[in-house]
């Protein structure tokens, strides 16, 4: 049986900055997501699901901005993470879009993929930190309790298919 991955949409008007990172994100994270590109902030909207967990969008593009794009699709769906990716260094435009609901604001230049990565990671790990955090377990028995009820979850699924 083989699980559905999250989503990951890349949306920026330029293509190849969107083929370049798509192949960087794909070497990284290939294994844990299905990595989407979209050129317009309308074709991301139109594709937007329960399964998008991260959403990696440019500030400046075509048609619809970053930010309205950004409340859309928080509109859609709240639980979806977004990173906005500009070339804006201006703390304002950053703060704008945290207040809309982005997870983090990365500046356009050199280490920005780095940072990306760094922010998929952040969002990835998020339960085991609120594991750590709220009911004060090692890091380890928190990997350990999200594993172990993963795998229980899969198996009761697969229990459940087989009784039909």
């Amino acid at each position: 049986m083989e699980t559905q991955k999250a989503n990951l949409f890349l949306v920026d008007d330029d293509h190849l900055m969107v083929s370049s990172l798509k192949k960087f994100l794909e070497v990284r994270f290939g294994d844990s997501f299905n990595i989407s590109t979209f050129y317009d902030g309308d074709s991301c909207i139109k594709n937007i699901d329960s399964k998008t967990k991260i959403v990696i969008l440019d500030y400046f593009m075509e048609g619809k901005n970053g930010l309205e794009t950004l409340k859309l699709i928080k509109a859609a769906n709240p639980k979806t993470e977004v990173i906005m990716l500009s070339s804006n260094e201006d703390l304002a435009v950053a703060l704008e879009t945290f207040r809309v609901g982005a997870k983090d604001y990365v500046v356009k230049g050199t280490g920005s993929w780095q940072k990306i990565k760094i922010a998929v990671e952040y969002i990835i790990t998020e339960p085991i930190r609120i594991l750590v955090r709220e009911f004060g377990i090692s890091k380890y028995m928190a990997i350990f309790l999200l594993t172990f009820t993963s795998v229980g979850i899969v198996v009761l699924i697969a229990l459940f298919a087989l009784t039909k």
